[in-house]
């Protein structure tokens, strides 16, 4: 059986380019719909070790939330030059560019 960080871990590596999923989405995806901030964590500790895709993750709104600057515009660029628009107020239309991995599953 695989622990909830192995599952979060495999959600995220499954996000394609021009895609978003939100920090919940992942959880809830991975088993635990009120591990949000368990994935903030997996991300912060582990993305270059398994060269995960974080710049594809946002908040429940849609919205980049990194704080610290440079980091922010990283994102921003990143996502940007995947296709995804990304508004003056770092916001992305989750209707638009939101991935779903149970619907990608069914086709």
């Amino acid at each position: 059986m695989q622990t909830f960080t192995e599952k979060a871990l495999n959600v995220i590596k499954q996000i394609p380019a021009g895609k978003i999923m939100t920090y919940g989405q992942i959880a809830a995806t991975a088993g635990s719909p009120r591990a949000a901030r368990q994935v903030t964590r997996i991300l912060h500790s582990m993305s270059a070790k398994h060269e995960l895709p974080w710049h594809r993750i946002v908040n429940a709104q849609g919205q980049i939330v990194l704080r610290d600057e440079e980091s922010r515009l990283f994102q921003r660029i990143s996502l940007q030059s995947e296709g995804v628009e990304v508004d003056g107020n770092d916001q992305i239309d989750l209707n638009r560019f939101r991935f779903d991995p149970v619907i990608e599953e069914e086709r």
